[in-house]
């Protein structure tokens, strides 16, 4: 019989919170799914002994023959999802320069999955992290901010995906207006100066970062954008990232079955 497995690939990072809260989630997958899939949660970079390669080999000595690939990205327009893609086999060219080559599969089927963009498990996640900085949606807006891309077609793909969320947030939870904004190209204090002047000092914006998880972005990046436009007493930002909840896991636990589904 052939032994299926599942490779869960992200980015990476330095901060060992970071990291474990990536964990933490994979765990609780592999609660969820478990003896049916042979389980590998690795990284871009940054995470020695954890790269792709490293997991790729570890699910050939496990003896899996084919296996779901699944980017743990946010967003389609991020061109490190493309050149994985490309450098795992699942596309002929990468759509922008990279500098990684193609990995040794040595005779694993792989199939690349896609990232979370505007998945049902997102929008709900979205719609908790507003309901708690939320005291009277009527009257606030929503501003969604996501790392985004200079590179052309990957922007256009990040700004669609946060424009679809935040509207479908923002009409199911009665906001009273929403916005998106990108940190590439950064668009953070043009949208905040916009929302204050179409709305009033006095308004509330309440800001999610679209990232996975809680590091450089969230706690620096974000805050510093939100003071340099003088934003900060306008809008309300806790810092929260998509993990932990427990709907990231059910976004990989669905991908995986249908993908079993597939097979």
């Amino acid at each position: 019989m052939k032994k299926k497995g599942l490779l869960v690939i992200s980015h990476g990072s330095r901060e060992r919170g970071w990291i474990a809260l990536v964990d933490e989630t994979i765990d609780a997958v592999r609660s969820r799914m478990g003896t049916e899939l042979q389980i590998e949660a690795v990284f871009l970079e940054l995470v020695d002994g954890r790269l792709i390669q490293d997991g790729i080999d570890r699910l050939l000595a496990e003896g899996v023959t084919e296996a779901l690939a699944l980017p743990l990205f946010v967003s389609s327009g991020s061109t490190h999802v493309n050149e994985i893609g490309w450098a795992l086999g699942a596309y002929p060219e990468p759509r922008t320069e990279t500098d990684l080559t193609p990995y040794e599969l040595g005779g694993l089927r792989l199939d690349y999955g896609h990232p979370m963009g505007e998945a049902p498990e997102i929008e709900s996640i979205v719609s908790d992290r507003l309901k708690r900085l939320s005291e009277e949606p009527s009257e606030e807006s929503i501003l969604l901010i996501g790392h985004g891309s200079e590179e052309a077609g990957f922007r256009e793909s990040w700004e669609r995906e946060l424009s679809g969320i935040a509207e479908r947030a923002a009409e199911k939870g009665g906001y009273r207006s929403w916005s998106t904004a990108l940190l590439l190209p950064n668009q953070v204090e043009e949208r905040i100066e916009a929302a204050i002047r179409h709305e009033g000092l006095g308004h509330r914006i309440l800001t999610v970062g679209l990232f996975l998880s809680e590091g450089y972005f969230t706690q620096t990046v974000i805050p510093r954008h939100l003071e340099s436009s003088g934003g900060l007493e306008a809008c309300r930002y806790d810092g929260a990232a998509l993990m932990p909840h427990p709907d990231v896991a059910a976004w990989i636990v669905r991908q995986a079955r249908e993908w079993l589904g597939r097979r």
